[in-house]
């Protein structure tokens, strides 16, 4: 064993003197508290919920507490969140007559007790308060349950989603990349994107490509194999009772070409464009986090090479690289989704894997 201080010095992480942290080698950890509560702030503050619907007028005010913890490391390219957060926002609502004259103006908060890295995949609790009683009181607390819990429930996940993506030590790390310049004409560092992977192994993970098709929106394609026949694998994807089992989340499907379905607890949303048993599903997908008029088209073949063999190919059009909150994950969510959420928990649910 050598001494302290004197080991090879291959193995030995040193302090650089421009504080550089190469490769990313040291956990770097970024203090996100303040982060998210402008963050949470934007997305929560003074939003119309309700305008005049029924003779309602409901509103949100401020962000009146966000307090705990809330941090991001990344070693070597690792995202690791972590967040653990109390949050209060104030909101107002008001009832009034048909001349618009207010008869009452309620006040009261939103308390959401426990937002944690740890529960990223549930639905937090949120907890609507009235600081009155009565039954007028009573209708307005209503109607932000109806309109505005679902609200919040969406900002909060784009929270999460901002977190599990980095925030803001991701933009750091992109603004430190973008400020590398090369050092001379023999080590030129390219700046342009490289080409999309594409998995060797066909048979366990199938092959990934993104492909750009027009500007602000790309093109995903994916290859997968199953063990099952391609009328099996069909019929999973269009039985809504197959759906709820296989992703643990509420889903509406209609068979019929027109008909509509509303998937992952109405986080996805579309119609049927065509329908061919055990062949081909075109439908057009919408998400609820997507700027408004937004549409993809998925388009997803079935074939049959081998007895006991699928292979599923999608293309899955249209689809935007920012959501309506200015995030650029929405690619690379959207491929993982059908890669985690659908293709493995279809495999492992069902016993489909190769």
């Amino acid at each position: 064993m050598a001494r302290l201080g004197e080991g090879d010095k291959r193995w030995i992480v040193e302090d650089r003197p421009d504080g550089t942290n190469v490769h990313n080698w040291h956990w770097a950890e970024t203090d996100c508290l303040e982060w998210s509560r402008n963050f949470l702030t934007n997305l929560l503050s003074n939003k119309t919920l309700i305008n005049g619907e029924n003779n309602l007028e409901i509103r949100t005010k401020n962000l009146e507490k966000l307090e705990g913890e809330a941090y991001v490391n990344i070693r070597k390219g690792k995202i690791i969140p972590g967040y653990e957060l109390n949050l209060i926002l104030s909101w107002e609502g008001e009832l009034k007559e048909a001349d618009n004259y207010s008869v009452t103006k309620i006040e009261g908060n939103v308390e959401i007790p426990y937002i944690a890295d740890e529960n990223a995949d549930e639905e937090p609790e949120i907890k609507v308060n009235v600081k009155e009683d009565g039954p007028i009181a009573k209708k307005l607390k209503d109607a932000f349950v109806e309109k505005g819990k679902p609200f919040v429930l969406e900002q909060v996940k784009a929270y999460v989603n901002a977190m599990a993506n980095g925030g803001p030590a991701k933009d750091e790390a992109e603004v430190k990349k973008l400020a590398k310049k090369p050092t001379g004409a023999g080590n030129v560092v390219s700046l342009a994107p490289a080409p999309a992977l594409v998995a060797v192994d066909e048979k366990a993970k199938g092959v990934v490509k993104k492909e750009k098709k027009k500007e602000g929106f790309k093109t995903i394609t994916m290859t997968e194999k199953f063990s099952c026949r391609a009328k099996d694998l069909f019929e999973i994807l269009m039985d809504e009772k197959r759906w709820k089992g296989f992703t643990q989340s509420n889903a509406r499907i209609s068979k019929e070409v027109g008909g509509e379905f509303s998937i992952f607890n109405g986080s996805v949303t579309g119609t049927n464009v065509e329908l061919q048993e055990g062949t081909l599903i075109v439908q057009k997908w919408r998400f609820g986090s997507w700027p408004d008029g937004v549409q993809s088209t998925v388009r997803i073949t079935f074939e049959e090479p081998g007895s006991g063999v699928t292979v599923v190919k999608l293309t899955h059009t249209d689809v935007p690289e920012e959501d309506r909150y200015g995030h650029a994950t929405v690619v690379e969510n959207t491929e993982r989704g059908w890669r985690d959420l659908i293709f493995h928990r279809i495999r492992a649910v069902f016993g489909f894997g190769i």
